[in-house]
């Protein structure tokens, strides 16, 4: 099998290589860390035993934190590796953990890339951020006797039916999982279907609720506003985009086109924050195209340091002008964004890409909206949306009637954003059900 495998990989990997190297050379990435990813990687700590946990992107890492933490604490003798897949999750990984753990890229899947890899790493423990489950993988850790977790399990509908069809090609694998820590019932029977056995299946909640800071500031957000030249203040409306997506920014902005016409929304500003950093030139043209002038926070930023460099002053508070469209091309800003909100479209929704965490948002007491189509937080959405902490929008126009509303009720905005808060609060505690678990298995490997 691993043989079979090993060849439709590489069949994979001439079909997708046009990809690799266009996104190389126009966005620059995928230029890094491939050693790491053919196995060739040196731990910080060789001499002592590891723990390797693997989280795919930005979401993962991010949920990832309280595990890490919690970890570390109880588990100070061992070294921690962490290991993601995109560029964006390697950043993250690198600004969140890099100082005191291991931060790699996930080796391909190879059969010996995988051997050469734990043979590097030589983990006591493996531990998967909710799902990704690759076949050479969990054959290596199985035959190597190292346990494998999967933490803060979730599959996804579109997932799920997917592996259904595949069923009989991935329970072999799914059946080696040594436990999957799943976030809900649902998705617990879900891993059950596809393979693991229902003894190794648990439930114990939703990490992100744990990762997801509640509170009503943050760090940074003062000065944010200030490079910004807000006036902070009950005639500032700001309108935060976050996450977004291709085919939404022209959605947004055409909706914030018919709020203009409107006198009373003439104290709104938007602010949208694409996804994918790949994205934000393309999407201050899109800016420019529709009529607006495009304000980059990345000249802001680095003119604000300049100044105060110079001359140690605070830049003074102005309202934009509704003609200015502000564009948040910066990494990991986008919390201090949503500080500063009024009212928040989480991303990644009103078109079919799965959503975009809206934890974030609602811990903060905003008012939080999002599309149809965030397929891959259903439980938060489940969650918010039937205790009254967030408003579903369809389309353009019922995002624009939301929008009017919630601007011109700031009472009915307030009451949702405190529902969404409170949804959060409730559902936190995932951390220590995860942390005892892995610790029980440990216990044995060690």
């Amino acid at each position: 099998m691993k043989f079979i495998l090993d060849f439709l990989y590489v069949i994979a990997g001439m079909l997708y290589s046009p990809v690799v190297i266009y996104r190389a050379v126009r966005h620059n990435r995928y230029r890094c860390g491939w050693g790491e990813r053919f196995g060739k990687i040196r731990r910080n700590n060789p001499e002592k035993k590891c723990i390797w946990i693997h989280a795919v992107s930005v979401g993962e890492v991010n949920a990832a934190k309280t595990v890490v933490k919690e970890l570390q604490n109880k588990f100070s003798d061992l070294e921690i590796v962490i290991s993601t897949t995109t560029d964006t999750g390697q950043a993250r990984a690198n600004a969140i953990f890099g100082s005191e753990h291991k931060i790699i890229y996930f080796p391909f899947d190879f059969s010996w890339v995988m051997r050469r890899a734990f043979r590097n790493i030589n983990p006591a423990i493996c531990l998967l951020m909710e799902l990704e489950v690759w076949p050479n993988y969990v054959n290596t850790a199985n035959k190597l006797n190292v346990p494998v977790v999967i933490v803060n399990g979730r599959i996804s509908d579109r997932s799920f039916s997917r592996y259904s069809k595949i069923k009989p090609l991935v329970k072999g694998v799914f059946s080696k999982i040594d436990l999957a820590l799943a976030q809900t019932e649902e998705y617990a029977g879900r891993f059950k279907q596809i393979g693991v056995p229902e003894n190794n299946v648990i439930v114990t909640g939703s990490l992100k609720y744990d990762t997801a800071q509640v509170s009503d500031k943050v760090e940074g957000s003062n000065t944010l506003a200030a490079q910004l030249q807000l006036e902070i203040g009950n005639k500032t409306q700001l309108w935060i985009a976050g996450a977004t997506g291709p085919g939404e920014e022209e959605i947004i902005l055409d909706v914030y086109k018919q709020l203009q016409q409107q006198k009373k929304y003439e104290n709104l500003t938007l602010i949208i924050v694409p996804r994918k950093p790949e994205r934000f030139d393309e999407v201050a043209q899109l800016i420019i195209n529709n009529g607006f002038e495009c304000l980059r926070y990345s000249k802001i930023k680095v003119e604000h340091r300049t100044q105060n460099a110079a001359h140690s002053t605070n830049s003074s508070l102005v309202h934009h002008p509704s003609s200015v469209v502000l564009l948040g091309d910066t990494m990991g800003d986008l919390r201090k964004f949503y500080s500063l909100a009024t009212i928040i479209f989480v991303g990644r929704s009103l078109v079919p890409m799965g959503g975009s965490d809206m934890m974030e948002a609602a811990a903060l007491g905003k008012c939080t909206m999002f599309g149809p189509h965030a397929f891959n937080f259903k439980q938060t959405v489940d969650d918010l949306l039937k205790n009254n902490g967030a408003i579903l929008v369809q389309d353009k126009n019922e995002l624009l009637e939301a929008m009017r509303k919630c601007l011109s009720d700031p009472t009915y905005a307030q009451k949702i954003a405190q529902n969404g808060q409170r949804v959060i609060k409730n559902n936190q505690g995932a951390t220590q059900k995860t942390i005892e678990n892995i610790k029980k298995i440990l216990s044995v490997n060690l």
